[in-house]
């Protein structure tokens, strides 16, 4: 039987361990770290209703993978700890809470402003943590990192960690920083103590919900993905639904109404990550006239190149149909020999729009 003072010992060194861990995420350049059990995350039933409902539409990898979603053994098999971090990516108007109300480039979501991809960013720091972990664990020590990539329920993680909650909208929130937040997670073989988890802010308040053009959020803490312009834009791979496109808006790739509205980005600061500057776009008009190569130099690297060169002048198309005048015919009606078949429907689906619109005939779809 172990002694008192063994246990307390035992419980210093694990102390320290996750001070440690701690500092060296911040030195990294993590704006948020903490700590949390291996235990299935709390949000587990409420995921797995999720995918019966079929929100999940067809990302069929969050099926594919859902045991391993809701148990962190199944990835790790002697994982004991996860420490959880967040990266501010507000590199625009701190504490606004203002949607804009035409963007002659298009609306693309915050995460994907810059010239670089998060994941590329993010990975670079969590494989210096990982390391830091297992040097500062000894030679027994087992970590595997991930950035939103692995079956992990990260956002249910990050508010047991403490690091922020999960708002209404489905997305995670800090007290400190909003909803700017990039998430990460190292799992480890290590027992290190928790930290307390963060209880829910979002009181009565439902902006996100009522800002939401295809209505999305079908209940609180419930997203209909199906219908999530993000998904639409960038999860769907073939054509979006005639009914749903005029709801898109200007939204050329994801999109962050439900972000923006939200009270907690008054505290929001402003981050000095070079690599998510917003950087300089052209009119949507000049993309329908890219072939593969220049969309390649332009977004590789970048979240959008994700999406490839038909998926994101598809949604250029969309965008100018919603928006656009006549001057935006010229383009549209060179789009109508594109290669690729998906561009060449939603460019006829635009031009129909706009003509419509300049004979003052409301459109039926």
């Amino acid at each position: 039987m172990k002694s008192s003072a063994s246990t307390s010992s035992k419980r210093h060194c694990s102390g320290t361990l996750a001070l440690q861990i701690k500092e060296k995420a911040r030195a990294v350049g993590f704006d948020l770290v903490g700590i949390t059990g291996a235990q299935s995350p709390q949000h587990t039933h409420e995921f797995q209703q999720w995918l019966a409902s079929g929100f999940h539409g067809e990302m069929g990898y969050m099926a594919k993978n859902a045991e391993k979603r809701v148990d962190p053994s199944k990835i790790l098999a002697d994982v004991r700890s996860v420490v959880v971090v967040g990266l501010n990516y507000n590199t625009e108007d701190p504490g606004s809470s203002l949607l804009p109300t035409k963007r002659e480039e298009g609306g693309i979501a915050r995460y994907a402003w810059g010239a670089r991809d998060y994941h590329d960013v993010l990975s670079e720091k969590l494989r210096q943590l990982a390391s830091a972990i297992d040097e500062c664990g000894g030679p027994e020590t087992r970590s595997l990192w991930y950035v939103d990539t692995g079956p992990i329920l990260e956002r249910g993680l990050a508010q047991r960690a403490g690091i922020g909650f999960v708002g209404k909208h489905t997305n995670l929130i800090s007290r400190q920083l909003g909803n700017w937040i990039f998430v990460g997670e190292v799992l480890t073989n290590l027992e290190l103590p928790p930290d307390e988890p963060a209880r829910e802010y979002c009181g009565a308040c439902q902006r996100c919900a009522d800002v939401c053009p295809t209505r999305a959020i079908v209940a609180p803490h419930q997203l209909d993905a199906r219908l999530c312009i993000s998904y639409l834009t960038i999860e769907l791979k073939g054509a979006i639904p005639v009914e749903l496109r005029s709801l898109i808006g200007d939204h050329v790739f994801g999109c962050d109404d439900c972000l923006e509205v939200c009270p907690w980005n008054r505290f929001a600061k402003l981050s000095p990550a070079r690599e998510f500057q917003r950087r300089e776009m052209p009119p949507l008009t000049e993309f329908l006239s890219w072939d593969e190569q220049r969309f390649r130099d332009f977004f590789r690297d970048t979240p959008i190149f994700r999406i490839k060169r038909h998926g994101f002048l598809r949604n250029v198309c969309v965008v100018l149909g919603n928006t656009g005048d006549a001057s935006a015919l010229p383009a549209l009606e060179r789009a109508l020999a594109d290669p690729e078949p998906l561009v060449r429907e939603h460019a006829a689906w635009a031009i129909d729009q706009i003509q419509s619109r300049s004979l003052g005939i409301k459109s039926a779809v």
